[in-house]
């Protein structure tokens, strides 16, 4: 069931909401046939008082681009670690609510479990949406993991204070790897298959790339 909360609230009402609504996230398979999948990405404007957020729309599994939506809006909240969902999100969850076709999957540039407190950009939105949602990060916020093989599809766990976290996962032969944690209503295994079923020939799943993108094309 989708939810919402104000969203230009203290950086401590926003640590508070995190810590509630990090009860809500399902870390196990909860989706049907996946018919069409979703990317989201945001950028700034050089002020960062603007952002441009976009969300495409791929037929699955041969990710034929079937809708794109982006948007520009203020940014109301600050830069602070941690926090990032209170000055992206708004913004790719108004995206989103524009779409003529609803997606069975968000893939999005952003961590999910893989969070100080387990509650990154990507949960938060799966929760707010009440949508199955993969994180796909190109950099690491915490935690450690081996360096997976070279190989495209090898992995490792990314590991915080002992617990898995998310996992290493390298989507291109030699390039680095991403960074793939559970959003919403998805177990780790499954996000990286998608995550992998989604790559074409790009470091970047389809999805996102296609988003970022769009995201980068200002009016």
């Amino acid at each position: 069931m989708p939810i919402d909360h104000p969203w230009n609230v203290s950086p401590q009402e926003a640590a508070r909401i995190q810590q509630e609504l990090r009860t809500l996230v399902r870390a196990e398979d909860d989706f049907g046939e996946i018919r069409f999948i979703a990317g989201a990405d945001l950028s700034f404007h050089r002020a960062e008082q603007m952002c441009r957020a976009a969300v495409v729309v791929l037929r699955f599994p041969d990710l034929t681009l079937v809708e794109e939506v982006a948007m520009q809006e203020e940014v109301l909240f600050p830069y602070v670690p941690g926090l990032l969902a209170f000055r992206e999100a708004p913004a790719i969850i108004n995206t989103y609510r524009k779409l003529q076709t609803k997606p069975d999957l968000l893939i999005l540039d952003g961590h999910g479990y893989a969070h100080p407190r387990r509650f990154g950009v990507t949960c938060h939105i799966g929760v707010v949406l009440g949508i199955p949602a993969i994180g796909c990060a190109k950099s690491r916020l915490i935690g450690s993991y081996d360096e997976p093989a070279a190989e495209a599809g090898s992995f490792s766990p990314l590991i915080d204070e002992g617990e898995t976290i998310g996992a290493a996962l390298r989507t291109r032969a030699g390039a680095k790897p991403g960074y793939v944690s559970v959003g919403h209503r998805i177990c780790l295994e499954s996000a990286m298959r998608i995550t992998i079923a989604c790559v074409r020939g790009y470091r970047l799943p389809e999805p996102m790339r296609l988003a970022h993108q769009s995201a980068s094309r200002w009016e």
